[in-house]
């Protein structure tokens, strides 16, 4: 078997030594190379040809996140970041993702390597998944995308993600309205990756984006994004109007949060609900979704072509949970349609 070519990239030499003591001794990975600069980076991709990357976020002269847009833009190809959890860290990492890496890691604190634990999974994972060239970025000067006028209903948008489906979701929120449907999300990250992730997307969209709050009641041109830590996001519809209900439980489906525990949680009310399972790893979500469609739901798979990992939406389609399938530019606009009942949704 092939082994997978991997380039570390981290300006301290501790950190590089820790990562290479991690990964040379599984036998799926060869590290062909090291560099501690994006200068050194880029000579070691053209040297080495690598199939994937590790990546600091922070690095002398050219930062790993101007590297990593220049890699995307120019070589394309699969890329985790490492970086710490701290409210800057997690900042950069969300706005790595959202530029195309595949992933992002934590960086270990005082010499612990325990939080690599899978990062060996991770990189072969990686390694495989379908990175594409990075479109320019809408900088401010540029005129704002026409959004789609939502007649508005009382459905419910559900989204589940994880590896890729940061920039997946960033895109759909793109496209929806100021009055979009109350949608709920999902997207496995840690806490802190969560929050930064929220507020990130608050500015860049027209509806109000944050982290879901207990208790909280779901209205209209709001998008509600799973806090994580120890709860999974559930729906409430069991009083006159559902609500957001932040469950404390163990991992579900590997996860917490769990896709699978917003999928089933909204099954009573499912002919009220529009579920989309986005690019992932793994299985999380598929079961829920199926109970879903089984209760009347709309659901929607991204499209094998537009994912950055197949996992989860192939296996939802294997299980019967997929409705149909659609290419991530497509998405919004599929929701919204869904969404609206039936009333008009206008270019």
């Amino acid at each position: 078997m092939r082994k997978t070519r991997v380039l570390i990239v981290d300006d301290s030499p501790t950190i590089r030594r820790l990562l290479r003591a991690v990964l040379e001794p599984d036998q799926r990975l060869e590290i062909v190379a090291e560099a501690a600069s994006a200068t050194q980076a880029r000579d070691a991709v053209n040297a080495y040809r690598p199939d994937v990357m590790t990546l600091d976020v922070e690095m002398p002269n050219m930062s790993g996140l101007e590297f990593l847009e220049r890699l995307m833009r120019h070589r394309p190809m699969p890329v985790v970041m490492v970086s710490t959890l701290t409210r800057k860290g997690s900042r950069a990492a969300i706005e790595a993702l959202s530029l195309g890496a595949v992933e992002c890691v934590e960086k270990p604190q005082a010499g612990n390597s325990e939080v690599f634990g899978k990062l060996a999974d991770t990189l072969v994972m990686a390694a495989a998944a379908q990175v594409r060239q990075m479109p320019a970025r809408r900088n401010k000067n540029d005129p704002k995308p026409v959004l789609p006028v939502f007649a508005g209903s009382d459905r419910i948008a559900l989204i589940g993600g994880s590896t890729g489906a940061v920039e997946a979701i960033e895109r759909i929120l793109t496209g929806f309205p100021e009055n979009c449907p109350p949608t709920l999300i999902t997207q496995h990250m840690p806490a802190p990756f969560l929050a930064s992730f929220a507020s990130r997307l608050e500015p860049l969209v027209a509806p109000t984006v944050r982290l879901a709050k207990d208790g909280e009641e779901l209205l209209p041109g709001q998008v509600l994004i799973a806090p994580g830590g120890e709860f999974h996001l559930e729906l409430d519809s069991s009083g006159i109007r559902s609500r957001v209900s932040l469950v404390k439980a163990p991992e579900e489906s590997g996860h917490r949060p769990s896709v699978d525990r917003l999928f089933r949680s909204a099954v009573p009310i499912g002919r009220r609900v529009v579920a989309t399972i986005l690019t992932g790893m793994g299985r999380d979500g598929a079961a829920g979704l199926r109970e879903l469609r089984n209760a009347g739901a709309r659901t929607i798979g991204q499209s094998e072509e537009s994912c950055v990992v197949f996992g989860m939406p192939r296996v939802a389609g294997e299980m019967g949970g997929v409705e149909q399938w659609v290419d991530l530019d497509a998405i919004s606009r599929e929701i919204l349609v869904r969404c609206a009942c039936r009333k008009k949704v206008l270019e």
